[in-house]
């Protein structure tokens, strides 16, 4: 029995040596492949946003899509979206713009 014991001791010891080898090798492996890539990679080119676009025109507002804003809100009003108030408010600032 004490043969026995001895063998599996000796059989848990190597392999739990072959495993803590194994891994060592492969985390060093892994870190000389990502030093590789870091070597190997293009440098980065500094980003430079895009100029931003020239502000627009206010748009001039003709009858027509006035009419069609007004018809808009005549709408909303009828569908109980809008109250009396709220409807007058924005007819308003229409009408003014």
């Amino acid at each position: 029995m004490p043969g026995l014991l001895r063998g599996v001791a000796r059989t848990a010891v190597v392999a739990g040596t072959a495993t803590a080898v194994s891994n060592r090798v492969s985390r060093r492996q892994q870190g000389r492949w990502a030093q590789q890539e870091v070597q190997q990679a293009p440098p980065q080119q500094d980003y430079q946003a895009p100029p931003p676009p020239p502000p627009a025109a206010p748009a001039a507002t003709t009858m027509e899509s006035r009419i069609d804003q007004l018809k808009e809100l005549a709408t909303l009003k009828e569908q109980g979206v809008l109250t009396d108030a709220e409807f007058q408010v924005q007819k308003e600032r229409i009408l003014a713009g």
